[in-house]
């Protein structure tokens, strides 16, 4: 993908490389904010770090990740993002985000929550975002290379390669794919859109 071979090797990574990043990470932020928290407040601060992961999940893929300039830097940069998972959906080493990527964003957001949300519950909130972000990494990988035997997990993969092979403007929601139906990116949604359209009369 890129003329230098070594960073054509950063933009690749074994699935489990974020595991052993961020477990790490998670149990630390947990350890050290679990005892200077209330219960109640910790129950909020989890729910809450899995919901905003969940909805910067949606809102990145289909904002970031699509955002397809058609010639120029641009278009080359939509392609070293996200295009050439599109090109390449069963390449193994292009299923999680290359800790290139991951650890700088983590650092970010961890630094947004602490200004937004102070210690000790910033950290408590990151622990949630950040084995949230796992769980969508490692899940993403699964759908592409597991076999679901759940209902559940068999449905998740349906509606991904529906993005991928049928529509890629549906289906932005991986791990919550609730939020398509919320902001009308469902395949239901578009295919309610698609069949209530009445027809173009002849010009």
């Amino acid at each position: 993908m890129f003329k230098w071979p070594w960073l054509d090797r950063l933009s690749r990574v074994h699935h489990l490389v974020p595991v052993a990043i961020f477990v790490p990470a998670i149990i630390v932020l947990f350890a050290v904010s679990v005892t200077r928290l209330g219960v109640l407040a910790i129950i909020a601060l989890v729910a809450g770090g899995y919901v905003f992961w969940t909805l910067f999940e949606y809102w990145l893929h289909r904002i970031v990740f699509h955002f397809e300039p058609a010639e120029g830097l641009g278009a080359r940069l939509h392609w070293i993002i996200h295009g050439v998972h599109h090109d390449h959906p069963n390449d193994p080493k292009r299923l999680v985000m290359p800790p290139s990527v991951s650890v700088p964003l983590a650092l970010i957001m961890f630094g947004l929550f602490v200004l937004v949300l102070g210690a000790p519950a910033a950290y408590m909130f990151m622990s949630a975002f950040l084995a949230s972000y796992l769980f969508y990494d490692e899940l993403h990988y699964y759908l592409h290379h597991g076999r679901p035997t759940t209902w559940a997990g068999r449905k998740l993969r349906e509606l991904h390669m529906r993005h991928h092979f049928q529509d890629d403007t549906i289906g932005y929601g991986i791990s919550a794919p609730w939020w398509d139906t919320v902001f009308g990116t469902s395949y239901r949604d578009k295919r309610t859109v698609g069949a209530a359209a009445p027809d173009r009369p002849d010009a």
